[in-house]
């Protein structure tokens, strides 16, 4: 039987500073606190490329299977093993959900307290349970998640606070390393790359591990980027913030991205856009990718696939791959959590009682 000591170490290794250290801001002596995130699936999806046509191959990143149900634990690992390092006395974060979630359940491994700061009654059951079920001392606001940011910045001055949102260029590095993993799992980058944008962190960082890649030699290419916000919350399409943004997809329902000029860099440099989807297309897509793809994600990672749905409905061909060569294009789509982190989401009509009989549980099955 191994020793915890032993358990730990190999659970380390599976981490994204085991397999990429050399890319990321920490030392040999830096104490690494993981959990085994990322090494997460790029899904072939026949149904999705056969929607979109013209010969594409999409295949669907699903962050979901990170340890706490979200991309953001790739982030976090290199946040709170820095922290550790700095012998920081909390961390501390503002959150949507899944930053809380996986703050709390970091500071626990590391053994330092918690603290998360959110918009009352904005945040997700399944995301809030895993703060509170961490030990996170959580405090609910009166305002929204912009609001809870400033009042972290401010925290974040005094010295026994870590901030551990994408602020933390820690948090954005250690978030690259899924752009690693796409190149290695095509032996290259994609063609294209789209994404749900909330706080713009993450497309931030994808850009800039598809670059450091591509610098190193380890891709020919780089993506065009193609960003996805929800109607009611899209300041960088719209160019402006929003005071009060509004969308079911809480996780991306931020009116004043932290990362808002990176993003746009991202966006730039990459010949990308950022567009918008509804709150019903996101629905649609986050029912259509569960039931032909199998894959079941939260509403504000449905973003990307609303946005690849749009791309294919588009009349006016706006999109680049609209008009891609008949071999076609290799698209990846990232989806950010598990959708067991808003439940709510999920519409779930009664089923009927029926007799125990074969017979009547045939007719309601249809068969």
């Amino acid at each position: 039987m191994l020793s915890a000591t032993e358990n730990t170490t190999m659970v380390a290794q599976r981490g994204v500073i085991a397999r990429y250290r050399d890319y990321l801001p920490v030392s040999e002596t830096t104490p690494v606190i993981s959990l085994g995130e990322g090494s997460t699936p790029l899904i072939p999806c026949t149904r999705l490329s056969q929607r979109v046509g013209n010969g594409c191959r999409v295949l669907v990143k699903y962050e979901g299977l990170n340890p706490t149900g979200s991309f953001k634990d790739r982030g976090m690992t290199v946040a709170v093993s820095k922290a550790v390092e700095q012998r920081t006395a909390a961390v501390i974060c503002a959150s949507t959900g899944n930053t809380s979630a996986s703050a709390a359940a970091y500071a626990a491994r590391a053994g330092i307290r918690c603290a998360v700061i959110l918009p009352a009654g904005k945040i997700a059951s399944g995301k809030l349970v895993q703060a509170y079920a961490y030990g996170a001392r959580v405090v609910a606001i009166d305002g929204n998640f912009d609001d809870a940011l400033r009042i972290v910045r401010q925290l974040g001055e005094r010295p026994e606070f870590a901030i551990v949102n994408s602020i933390n260029p820690d948090r954005i590095a250690g978030q690259k390393s899924a752009a690693f993993e796409v190149v290695e799992d095509l032996r290259n980058a994609p063609d294209y790359h789209l994404l749900p944008v909330g706080n713009a962190g993450n497309i931030s960082a994808y850009w800039a591990g598809y670059c450091e890649f591509h610098t190193l030699g380890k891709a020919t290419k780089l993506p065009v980027m193609l960003g996805f916000q929800a109607a009611g919350s899209a300041p960088i399409f719209h160019g402006r913030v929003i005071d009060q943004p509004e969308t079911l997809a809480s996780a991306i329902r931020i009116g004043n991205p932290a990362s808002w000029t990176a993003a746009n860099a991202a966006i730039r440099d990459s010949s990308g856009a950022i567009d918008v989807v509804s709150d019903d297309e996101i629905l649609d897509a986050q029912r259509w990718l569960a039931s032909h793809e199998g894959i079941f994600v939260e509403p504000a990672s449905a973003a990307s696939i609303a946005g690849l749905f749009k791309c294919c409905d588009a009349a006016d061909a706006a999109y680049p791959f609209r008009a891609t060569p008949s071999e076609g294009a290799t698209i990846v789509c990232t989806v950010t959590g598990h959708g067991l982190k808003d439940p709510e989401a999920i519409r779930i009509d009664a089923s009927p009682t029926v007799a125990a009989m074969e017979t009547d549980v045939l007719r309601v099955i249809g068969f």
